[in-house]
């Protein structure tokens, strides 16, 4: 049995068995490996001190909504009522447009650290987007949004 982390830090557990015991189908013993007790990469641990940590997104202020907000109200987002945030459903002729539109976005959210929610069902998808970090709107989220669309033309 061995015990290994990944990057985010969850265990993962592999058993070993006997090569006998598994050609003849049988259940066996499982033998214990060593445990590896490396750290994931990233993660504070008590023999490390520095970790990678990545820049927290500023909230917009009020000037910074009217501005930079319009433009994407005029493509058709809505502010969301109950929170923070701004959505939008996005409509595709079959499947494979919306699910390479998804992917598209998921290049550019894993190179921003910025992960959108979103539903899908068939060839329409919902996202809606609010950095956790600041509880509210940020400049990540516009920039997101202004892609969404850029791509979706």
């Amino acid at each position: 049995m061995a015990l290994t982390r990944s990057l985010y830090g969850v265990s993962s557990l592999a058993i070993h068995f006997h090569p006998a015991a598994r050609s003849a189908g049988q259940y066996a013993r499982a033998r214990v490996s060593s445990i590896n007790a490396r750290p994931a990469v990233g993660f504070a641990t008590a023999s490390s001190t520095t970790t990678k940590l990545r820049k927290m997104a500023d909230k917009l202020n009020s000037q910074e909504r009217e501005t930079e907000l319009q433009p994407l109200l005029k493509s058709g987002w809505k502010v969301q009522s109950n929170r923070d945030a701004i959505e939008k459903e996005f409509q595709f002729k079959d499947f494979n447009q919306a699910f390479g539109f998804m992917t598209r976005v998921a290049l550019l959210a894993d190179k921003m650290d910025h992960h959108p929610e979103w539903f899908n069902v068939y060839n329409k998808i919902q996202v809606t987007l609010s950095s956790h970090d600041v509880n509210g709107l940020s400049k990540r989220d516009i920039k997101m949004a202004t892609f969404m669309d850029k791509i979706f033309q």
